[in-house]
């Protein structure tokens, strides 16, 4: 279980790994930052629950975009050099806003969690609360009060758990690993920043091929 207090570099990562047309223009170098930044700064701003000023938006994009220019040195030393994975099929993405949780307590959700199962993930952010865990009965019943709740779920999902050491620089691993997924034609739903981890999303028919990929480079590393 991990709580997620995300910073705006990683908001911004996030938003840019999950839009195709987004990320393919600037691994291209066809993005202008400024424009790109004017168009997504609303959603951070929603995402974090407070103003951000528009230039550090820039600045968050401009660093991204950056960690695209790989260096022959790279090329010859994966940046997934010794990182581990994981990987969990059928998993649920449970999205609520706070205004449809009919006052439920989030840290009663997560005592409830606890007591069925320790493979979850947990993200809280300004408007809403969101969970990864596996699609059991038992989990769907704990939002049994909370409002439109056929609407929360998003099924048919799977998760693969990337832990990189410390020592390694972490800041380019979501757009290396979208990459590498994207040129055996396999994309990303969702992925999540962590201290210690990256959890990415994936249709559950894409997670073992996904897999493989990863491991594979990991290997050859």
């Amino acid at each position: 279980m991990r709580v997620s207090s995300m910073s705006v570099p990683e908001v911004v990562r996030e938003i840019i790994t999950r839009n195709r047309s987004i990320y393919d223009c600037m691994k291209m170098d066809l993005i202008n930052y400024t424009a790109l930044a004017v168009k997504i700064q609303p959603e951070i701003e929603k995402i974090l629950g407070n103003p951000v000023n528009l230039n550090t938006v820039v600045v968050a994009i401009k660093r991204y975009a950056d960690s695209f220019e790989i260096k022959e040195d790279i090329k010859e030393e994966s940046v997934l050099k010794n990182a581990r994975l994981a990987l969990t099929d059928g998993i649920m993405d449970i999205k609520f806003s706070t205004k449809d949780s009919n006052g439920m307590d989030p840290m009663a959700i997560l005592d409830k969690f606890s007591k069925i199962t320790s493979n979850y993930e947990f993200f809280r952010v300004s408007d809403s609360f969101r969970f990864l865990a596996e699609d059991m009965d038992d989990i769907r019943q704990i939002f049994n009060n909370v409002s439109n709740r056929d609407d929360i779920f998003s099924t048919g999902l799977a998760k693969i758990r990337i832990s990189i050491p410390s020592s390694q620089n972490q800041s380019d691993v979501v757009s290396y690993v979208a990459e590498a997924l994207h040129a055996n034609g396999i994309e990303l739903v969702n992925a999540f920043f962590g201290q210690e981890n990256i959890v990415i999303i994936l249709n559950e028919e894409d997670a073992s091929r996904a897999y493989d990929v990863l491991h594979s480079d990991i290997m050859r590393a």
